[in-house]
């Protein structure tokens, strides 16, 4: 037997291996790096903004200027990936970047020729707008490139550790940029990032789905079809819930860490960059950790670690606010910030269907807009009526309380999509389903019916009509055509694919010959499935022709 340090490199090690494995799949490698360019680039954007801002307001500023931002973001969240669920979404992925680096580009002309501070607002507004476009629909576009939820974790889990190497060498970047140059040179630098991630998208290739290029209803409907989605889904509502919240204290930490720095600590400019940059530390040491969640049917309970993380730091802070302490504990917050992107960014896919889920995502970045600016803006009053330490101890247990009342509806959710992986286990051995991407899989999923057929029972009869499809999940069945026994079915066969494909009455007589425990899939979403994606379409052809190819099938039953 394995000791319990043994299972845990085991899982390191296989952990490392799907994360090499992201590496080498190359337009996963590309969506990654694009969404690593942006990050890196909003970070060291928001430090120099931060500083531009307290410089003119103070620590007020710094808050109504991060609201500024992110309302406008959280009202056109929802409306503009709405287009992203008709069109390709790495194409609107590269069109967002290259508005941003307009945006950026232009903000640091109006800054450096000495224009009035409030047009570099209102650029940095439409550069938000970009960036918060851009998390949603690269979320979404991610399910597309992955063909199993441990691929889509793992790929997820990189972008995770890149996220936080961003959130360390974007304000690194921006300290350096700080202290030789100064602000202007900090926005030249975000508008290139954001020009790189474009590049880097526009080579992405990879089979969309046929809905793409249907036609869709008026663009407001889609939105409110996206915003019911999630009313509808009482999982959802708890996620982006959390994710709301969550936001608030990273809306409240951007104002702690320029307070605290120039206000507390006497740091200076770069102080603020530094102190941000801990953020990324923290980030970064725990994404080794991190990794442990490929293949985990926990993601629900890690979330709940995540908020606490999150929110136990800041109010330490409050307790001990020394340098060595605040810079320890925002790498803490870090740590959490490592964890919480994994669920955050893998459960809904699970949850949504894929031809909402951009909009779904986009409801989700909406929420993170406003919790940021609600965080941002309230602060500097809880600071002026708490005191300092007194709002980051506020603000730092909110999350753990939320936690509690959340924990056992988390842990309730690992447990039905703990059978939901069992059931796609299933549907992965039929090779039509193989190479289906995450989305299109956990949809089939969502679509099974469980049936249990007693031994010597009829399934169906040859000549009957066709209108579902069947993978044996437990016992055997008998395969009989024309009268005679043609073959025997067990675990992870699948029968009843060459009446729906060819729209024929049913060709074969299956009986149960012991006891049959299967998956049920119904017409529509079995040719829906295989319809979408050139591989399984030929694979279920492949598998009829060679069924037909040695039993031509009568026009009566046994």
């Amino acid at each position: 037997m394995k000791s319990a340090g043994g299972r845990r490199w085991g899982r390191f090690a296989e952990a490392m291996l799907a994360l090499r494995d992201v590496i080498a799949q190359p337009q996963l490698r590309r969506a990654v790096l694009a969404y690593a360019w942006v990050c890196m680039g909003d970070w060291a954007f928001t430090v120099g903004l931060a500083v531009v801002a307290f410089r003119d307001g103070g620590a007020a500023a710094v808050g109504f200027v991060a609201l500024a931002r992110m309302v406008p973001s959280a009202l056109a969240s929802p409306f503009l990936t709405s287009f992203a669920d008709r069109l390709r979404r790495e194409r609107v992925l590269a069109t967002v970047s290259a508005v941003r680096a307009v945006a950026t580009g232009a903000a640091a002309l109006l800054l450096g020729t000495g224009a009035h501070v409030f047009g570099v607002y209102a650029l940095a507004v439409v550069a938000t707008i970009a960036v918060t476009i851009f998390r949603p629909v690269h979320s979404a576009l991610l399910p597309l490139l992955c063909t199993t939820t441990r691929e889509l974790t793992s790929t997820n889990v990189a972008r995770g550790i890149l996220d936080s190497s961003g959130a360390l060498f974007g304000p690194a970047l921006a300290g350096v940029l700080l202290a030789l140059s100064g602000a202007t040179a900090v926005f030249i630098a975000a508008a290139i990032l954001s020009m790189a991630a474009a590049l880097q998208l526009m080579r992405i290739r990879y089979e969309a789905p046929p809905r793409v290029a249907a036609a869709r209803p008026a663009i407001g409907r889609d939105t409110v079809e996206g915003i019911r989605a999630v009313a509808r889904h009482p999982d959802l509502i708890m996620i982006f819930g959390l994710g709301f919240a969550q936001t608030i204290v990273r809306g409240a930490l951007n104002v702690f860490i320029v307070v605290v720095a120039l206000g507390q600590l006497h740091t200076g400019d770069a102080g603020v960059a530094a102190l941000s940059a801990a953020l990324g530390a923290g980030g970064v040491i725990g994404s080794l950790g991190v990794s442990l969640l490929v293949g985990s049917r926990h993601l629900g309970a890690w979330l709940a670690v995540a908020m606490v993380l999150w929110g136990v730091p800041i109010a330490l802070i409050g307790v001990s606010p020394t340098k060595v302490a605040a810079f320890a504990l925002v790498a803490g917050v870090g740590l959490g910030n490592a964890i919480a992107d994994v669920p955050f960014f893998t459960l809904p896919v699970r949850l949504a269907p894929d031809a909402l889920l951009a909009r779904v995502f986009g409801v989700f970045e909406s929420l993170i807009s406003l919790g940021v600016g609600l965080g941002s803006v309230l602060t500097p009053a809880l600071i002026t009526l708490l005191n300092l330490r007194g709002a980051l101890i506020a603000i730092g247990l909110l999350l753990p309380v939320l936690v509690a009342l959340c924990w056992r509806r988390l842990t309730a959710l690992d447990g039905r999509l703990g059978v939901r992986d069992d059931e796609i286990d299933v549907l992965r051995h039929a090779p039509m389903f193989g190479l289906l991407p995450v989305a299109s899989i956990e949809h089939l999923a969502s679509r099974l019916r469980h049936r249990m057929f007693p031994a010597g029972s009829v399934v169906f009869k040859q000549g009957d009509p066709a209108n579902d499809f069947y993978i044996v999940v437990d016992g055997s069945a008998e395969v009989i055509g024309n009268g005679a026994v043609l073959a025997t079915l067990g675990p992870g066969d699948s029968f009843g694919e060459i009446a729906l494909m060819q729209d024929v009455p049913r060709t074969a007589t299956i009986r149960a010959e012991s006891d049959l425990n299967v998956f049920e899939l119904d017409r529509e979403a079995f040719l829906d499935a295989i319809g979408g994606f050139s591989k399984s379409s030929d694979a279920a052809h492949a598998v009829v022709a060679r069924h037909l190819a040695n039993f031509t099938p009568a026009t009566t039953g046994i």
